[in-house]
């Protein structure tokens, strides 16, 4: 989906019309329809505007164009597991389980390994094979790449 139907989308799903959008995000409503005409799209800035007024991602405003997986423990992220800053904005780097209110829930990767084992394994997948699938994958994420960096 292009950027222009998803504001459209999600602009109609609250029953605004465009002049009450562009007061929402300060631009005038020509800006919104612009945007949904496919003319333009909007700045960073108002990107994030539409994000928290929304309640969706930045990846999803721009018509998800990128598969978004959480940098600290793997998991595909969409609107509904990704994490929040305490602003409320979205940080589309991590699930909310790994980070939350602003703070990082593991700081050891084989405290992670040993929760994720735990959940993840099953008949088809032991949980030898998970732990050894986590151990190769887990340091190529940028969480870990940067705790690694720091010590």
């Amino acid at each position: 989906m292009d950027t222009k139907d998803v504001i459209l989308e999600l602009r109609t799903r609250k029953g605004l019309s465009q002049d009450q959008l562009a007061e929402q995000v300060c631009v005038t409503r020509q800006a919104v329809s612009r945007w949904e005409n496919g003319e333009t799209i909007p700045n960073t800035e108002t990107l994030k505007l539409l994000s928290v007024f929304f309640d969706v991602s930045i990846n999803t405003l721009l018509g998800s164009p990128r598969q978004l997986i959480c940098q600290c423990c793997g998991m595909p992220l969409d609107d509904s597991t990704i994490s929040k800053e305490p602003s409320g904005s979205f940080n589309e780097e991590y699930c909310k389980w790994c980070y939350s209110d602003g703070k990082f829930t593991y700081s050891n990767m084989e405290d992670l390994i040993n929760f994720c084992v735990d959940h993840m394994a099953n008949e088809n997948w032991p949980s030898d094979q998970v732990r050894a699938y986590l151990t190769d994958m887990l340091p190529k994420l940028n969480y870990w790449k940067h705790l690694t960096n720091e010590n």
